[in-house]
């Protein structure tokens, strides 16, 4: 169990993932707490009572400065993890914990390609964290540097301090739009103003514990505008910044090329996961579908089945949530509700109609996988701008697509096998105008029949109509929540922001009017 923000619950049995549950998932707010509602639901998906709970390292507050809980949130060494017998209802059953920094390495090692024996090295670049360590063939790890203290803060706060509406409130999601503007910048040197701004920044220490916006009133960025130009190119140079110092020391110290697993918030970021996949600095690199605090919960469980049985890799599947619930039906005078044909359903969205999907367990982490998903033909800049309206996001956001992985050679270059939408691609084909940001590129989703079928199928469809296995993809949510997973939400949302139709389990559900 994870606690926190962004809190959830998993259950591992035998080296294999049961379930993940997200507390945001099922339109709970977006990085919500662990609550009575998800601790309910997951224990009615066990049938038996666990041997091990499991309990994240967290902090009895809202801040750094507040008392550690269990373990706490630093440190992989001594006094990282602990064991003790405790009592579930009845049963005994040992209770262990470890810190939140070694939750994030043990989800990468447990997610990573099962590889006995194999030494890493591994980073954790997260809001406070950002370290380098080395994993050794047992899955002991040991801390070798911390190359800059909050990183994910850090980046964060450019975009703070160009927004006017930012009061000094930490948001989440402010890093995720940043990563959306700096496709816009110039391609030109950094100005001296950007460089005493980034510089600064970099120079602190905690940000949000010992930094102000009020303090950086100086930079000639502060409260400029997230849409100015001159933000725009001051982010790009800002994340440069940041992700040149991890690959300086990683040039310079990480020199026995072993393969990087790399976990944290900032695993999210495509540009940085790009960048060290085309760094040759590793064997290989490995970022799970759930690098942030969303896959912190199974962190732990993984951590404690090393702990007890010495094995660390896991066999799991994105799709771990819980199965879509269909908890009313659609109403018959105002819907026609048919089978699944996936020919039907390509037929409607290549007509320019845009649908919501919802199949099976949703996806863990944070994006959109093909169970959750509003879906739309990636033809012209105008369904661009219409999703981002039905998503209530800003105009420059871009939109993913989704692709046959034996296709997205033809339409993609770069890393394009990425069946968890982490790295930047290049467009190749200038007719994919929705999916195509400002700067020729796209965070690609990519899919195998092994995978997800159902897709596959819409794609193989959606391909024999248009010559294109390629469709606009974006996650199935509410601003400001997480996935929906009931049909009574679904139908509602798309009344109110205009979805056209909806694929709900194995059912193809369109308005009468349509």
């Amino acid at each position: 169990m994870k606690e926190g923000h962004d809190g959830g619950v998993v259950a591992v049995e035998d080296g294999k993932l049961l379930f993940a549950l997200e507390a945001e998932k099922d339109n709970f707010p977006r990085y919500d707490r662990l609550t009575a509602e998800v601790m309910a639901r997951a224990m009615g998906m066990l049938d038996r009572l666990p041997d091990v709970v499991a309990l994240g390292g967290w902090m009895k507050g809202f801040t750094l400065a507040s008392p550690p809980s269990r373990t706490g949130y630093f440190g992989v060494g001594a006094g990282s993890a602990s064991d003790e017998e405790g009592n579930l209802f009845g049963k005994k059953v040992r209770y262990f914990s470890s810190t939140h920094e070694r939750s994030h390495i043990y989800s990468s090692l447990g997610m990573a390609p099962a590889a006995p024996g194999k030494e890493y090295y591994a980073l954790v670049w997260e809001g406070h964290i950002g370290s380098f360590y080395r994993v050794d063939a047992k899955g002991e790890a040991t801390h070798l540097k911390q190359v800059m203290s909050d990183p994910g803060s850090k980046y964060a706060l450019l975009f703070a301090l160009a927004d006017p509406a930012f009061e000094g409130t930490f948001r989440f999601n402010d890093a995720g739009k940043q990563m959306a503007l700096t496709g816009f910048a110039d391609d030109r040197p950094a100005t001296a103003g950007e460089r005493e701004t980034i510089d600064f920044i970099l120079k602190q220490d905690r940000i949000y514990s010992d930094l102000s916006k009020r303090d950086m009133a100086w930079s000639h960025l502060h409260n400029r505008g997230v849409e100015s130009q001159e933000y725009k190119n001051a982010a790009s140079k800002h994340s440069e910044a940041i992700f040149q110092a991890f690959h300086d020391y990683a040039e310079k110290n990480l020199t026995e090329g072993l393969p990087l697993l790399i976990s944290g918030g900032c695993g999210l970021n495509c540009d940085w996961n790009r960048l060290w996949q085309q760094s040759g600095l590793f064997e290989s690199v490995f970022v799970p579908p759930c690098p942030n605090d969303s896959g912190s919960a199974l962190g732990t469980a993984i951590d404690a089945q090393w702990f007890y049985t010495g094995q660390a890799s896991i066999e799991w599947s994105v799709y771990a949530g819980e199965e879509f619930v269909e908890d009313v039906e659609p109403d018959p005078a105002r819907y026609v509700v048919r089978p699944l044909v996936a020919a039907d359903v390509a037929e409607y969205v290549e007509r320019g109609n845009i649908i919501g999907w919802a199949r099976g367990r949703y996806e863990i982490g944070p994006r959109a996988l093909g169970n959750r998903s509003i879906l739309a033909a990636p033809f012209t800049q105008e369904t661009t701008v219409r999703l981002n309206k039905i998503k209530r996001r800003e105009g420059y956001r871009p939109i993913a697509p989704i692709a046959l992985e034996s296709d997205a050679p033809k339409w993609f270059s770069g890393s394009v096998v990425d069946p968890y939408m982490l790295y930047f691609n290049h467009v190749t084909s200038a007719e994919l105008k929705a999916v195509t940001h400002v700067d020729g590129t796209a965070r690609t989703q990519t899919v195998t029949r092994e995978r997800n079928a159902g897709i596959v199928d819409l794609l193989e469809a959606f391909r024999d109509r248009t010559g294109f296995s390629v469709l606009c993809n974006t996650s199935l949510n509410n601003n400001g929540r997480g996935f929906i997973n009931h049909t009574s939400d679904l139908i509602a949302y798309g009344e109110e922001h205009g979805l056209d139709g909806y694929v709900i389990n194995d059912s193809f559900v369109t308005p009468r009017h349509h």
